[in-house]
């Protein structure tokens, strides 16, 4: 029995490891794309005709790999999902990369990157709201995520309206050039496009957190990840050329792109931005929700304020290190809360010695395992022992056993021998 109790958990740890990489992937993805994209947005590229291009790119690259790998795996496209995916094509293939990015051009990489950690809050209210994420006011835990969230907000409030004066780094003083008649103005921007970019950059978080609301709802019915990743793009591509038509009508020389630093922003924005990181917070949302993908946004900032001083010559105001660093309160006292959440899961089973005895048979999507299925009935004693330790321990809800799966029960409390 401890055997199996041992090997479960060394399964559990390893399976648990798998997401951590996979947000650590993102985050580095994030964190270059938004210095490269700045780069390219610093030499003209538009940021209407970008968003078309790196969906065009990412559904070129992923395609071909959604087609023969999920050729069996891929489910009926239904109105409902079609409906869903058109949904967020418009919500982060469009509007959030055109006002997100259009919001970096009037302001820097550092401050775009840092203003998305207000992310995690509203992925976490919005999906409060829908009830993806399980919220009890009384728990300690539960009101340390609503506290973080408010603090989170106020962190990105601070970093709008407050600048303050800047801080002084000593790598960023050598790419400014000093003439006597003609100094070369500062590197951050003006305060009213700073705080039109603030605007849209937080509007774009909105819709970004929308997004990752409606693919965890849409990973449910359409759990083929590939597939979802090429179709959001494509729709993305379509939507965006109606809109970049409509908003830069008669400017032809937008859709004009040559061999330079604004090539490489669309590819690497459409290969590992839109491509490889929707197909990634899929697999991570299945298995954590839409809340623990967003919740290493920090990681990225720090990313971003190391490189861009040295490759950007960008300065920091102390109002907006400030703000940044309220955010990171807030953004982990929301996380200690989610933590809690799985580790209190996770202790009431391992006392009540639950033990799945195939942890590494294939299980559908629910968590059953298909060798368990038993004529799509619980067994009757599961059910049995059940009631009689709830009577006899005297808790409100013990998870010993889902439908249709089998547990070995070890109690360590002579009370509550069966």
């Amino acid at each position: 029995m401890k055997e199996l109790i041992w090997r479960d958990r060394w399964s559990r740890f390893v399976d648990g490891g798998k997401p951590y990489l996979g947000v650590l992937f993102l985050q580095l993805g994030y964190a270059f794309n938004g210095i490269i994209v700045k780069s390219a947005l610093n030499k003209g590229l538009n940021p209407c005709t970008f968003s078309v291009y790196r969906n065009i790119y990412a559904v070129i690259v992923f395609g071909p790999f959604a087609l023969y790998f999920e050729r069996k795996l891929r489910p009926h496209m239904t109105l409902s999902v079609f409906l869903k995916i058109m949904l967020l094509a418009q919500l982060e293939p469009v509007m959030d990369q055109i006002l997100y990015y259009t919001g970096m051009k009037y302001t820097t990489a550092t401050f775009a990157i840092a203003m998305c950690n207000i992310l995690p809050a509203l992925t976490f209210f919005m999906a409060w709201i829908f009830r993806l994420e399980k919220v009890n006011i009384r728990r300690l835990h539960s009101q340390g995520k609503i506290i973080g969230t408010l603090v989170t907000v106020g962190g990105a409030m601070v970093m709008t309206f407050i600048n303050g004066p800047p801080i002084p780094l000593p790598w960023t003083k050598v790419t400014r050039v000093h003439h006597h008649h003609h100094p070369l103005p500062p590197a951050t921007p003006s305060s009213d496009h700073h705080f039109k970019g603030a605007l849209m950059i937080t509007a774009g978080c909105v819709f970004w957190a929308g997004f990752y609301i409606l693919q965890a709802v849409t990973l449910k019915k359409y759990p083929a990840q590939l597939s979802l990743t090429t179709l959001i793009c494509m729709m993305g591509a379509l939507q965006g050329s109606v809109m970049t038509l409509v908003i830069e009508k008669g400017k032809k020389g937008i859709w004009s792109i040559n061999w330079d630093t604004k090539l490489f922003a669309t590819l690497y924005s459409g290969i590992v931005r839109s491509g490889a990181s929707y197909y990634i917070s899929g697999l991570v949302m299945k298995k954590k929700g839409p809340f623990f993908v967003t919740a290493f946004n920090p990681l990225g900032m720090v990313i971003v304020v190391i490189v861009s001083s040295f490759t950007l010559g960008e300065q920091m105001d102390l109002g907006r290190v400030i703000g940044a660093l309220i955010i990171v309160l807030g953004l982990y006292l929301i996380i200690w809360g989610k933590s809690k959440d799985s580790t209190l899961s996770d202790s009431r089973n391992d006392e009540l010695g639950i033990v799945d005895l195939n942890p590494t048979q294939e299980k559908n999507h629910n968590g059953i395992s298909k060798s368990e299925i038993v004529d799509g009935e619980a067994s009757t004693d599961e059910s049995r022992d059940k009631d009689r330790v709830r009577e006899r321990c005297k808790v409100d809800e013990i998870d010993i056993g889902r439908p249709h799966l089998h547990y070995k029960l070890e109690l360590r409390f002579n009370e509550c021998l069966l």
